[in-house]
Formats: C-alpha cells, structure tokens, sequence
C-alpha cells in the first residue's frame, strides 16, 4: 500500500486537496476533533502519515512513506536522501533576513563581521553568510526568533517569511531574500526506482494534478 508523508501546519490544507485531486481523501486529518496520525484512504488505496514538516523527509529517506509533501526550506535545511521531483506551486513564501527598522544596518553586507544572527535555519544562514565571506555567529532559535534582535541577542534574523506581518509587528524589516520556497513532492528513490506500490503512477497523476 502507498504511503504518504503529510506536513501538519500551513500546508496541510493544500496538500489534502491535491491529493484528493487523484483519488486520496485524507480529508479526516481537516476535523479539528481528529486525533489520529495515520490514516488510510476510505477506498483502501494508501494509507497517510501525519508528522511534523520538518520529519517529512526523515519518514520518506528512512522508507516508511514512499512519498511526502514537505516545503523547500525543510530540504536545503536538513538535505535529505530523497528525491525531489515536483514543484507543486502553493505554499509560497522566502526565507529572508530581517533586523531592527530602527537600527544602524540595512542589508546583510551592512552588518559588521563576526556579529550575532539567530535563526532556526542554522545550515541555510551558515551557508548564504559564507557565500558572502562574511564571518558569523548563528545562534540556533526554534521560536520566536523575531525576539533575538528586541532583546540585544543578535543584530539580526535568518527566517521564513509570508506575508511580512510579524516581522512589522515586532519592528523588524526585511532586507534580504536567500531564496523563495514552495512546497515539493519527494519520493523514496528505490521505491521510485522499482515503481513500488505503483509510486511512478502517483507520481505521474500528482505532477499532471498540479
């Protein structure tokens, strides 16, 4: 049976709707009064997992779903052994650098070396600040990371942006993109490989349903 490795959060919604585009109801993970993590489809046709987004990519690398839905933030974050075959065009949003709107720097080459910056994305910030050869601290936050500049812990911020209304809310402003995200179809590639569960047929309706 085809198994399927569902984000929770902002995704979910779309990522249930297209799936039901080819057949999947995995609508009962919508009722706010479910508490079930896995499903199967009312049809017997494949079963879903409903995990945090981050752990997408750890359930289809690891083989207990031989497909997931996960943003492009998660996989150039962790890097995952999966294949990444479908751009599926929701879910947009940046990952960006803000800093205080008040504060003495507007962009990320404005900012002194070896200065502090905060972010959940540890690997991505890392990686863009060394492409400028600019030396830094990231210091890691998994909430509420709009906080680290208000309190003096670092000069500014390394995270995903949507609409822009917390960072405004919180007197920060954006001032660089490192790239935009939207959410992707990843696939186990031995799965792929050997068409397990007919995961090639999935995959084809899933790219064509896009």
């Amino acid at each position: 049976m085809l198994t399927v490795a569902i984000p929770k959060g902002s995704l979910l919604t779309d990522s249930i709707a297209l799936l039901q585009k080819v057949g999947l109801d995995f609508r009962t993970f919508l009722d706010s009064s479910n508490r079930l993590l896995q499903i199967t489809d009312p049809m017997g046709t494949a079963r879903a997992l409903l995990v945090r987004a981050q752990d997408v990519p750890v359930y289809v690398e690891y083989g207990q779903a031989q497909l997931g839905i996960v943003g492009e933030d998660v996989l150039r974050e962790k890097q995952p052994d999966v294949a990444c075959l479908v751009d599926l065009k929701f879910g947009f949003c940046r990952m960006s650098i803000a800093m205080p709107k008040e504060g003495p720097y507007r962009s990320a080459l404005d900012l002194p070396p070896h200065c502090r910056v905060a972010s959940k994305y540890v690997h991505c910030a890392r990686e863009y600040f060394q492409g400028l050869d600019l030396p830094v601290e990231v210091i890691p936050l998994y909430g509420s990371v709009e906080l680290a500049p208000l309190v003096g812990m670092a000069e500014a911020i390394v995270d995903l942006v949507s609409t822009g209304r917390t960072l405004r809310e919180n007197g920060l402003v954006e001032t660089d993109v490192l790239y935009e995200s939207t959410a992707r179809l990843i696939v186990h590639p031995l799965s792929y490989r050997l068409n397990r569960d007919n995961v090639q047929g999935w995959v084809a309706q899933l790219r064509e349903s896009v």
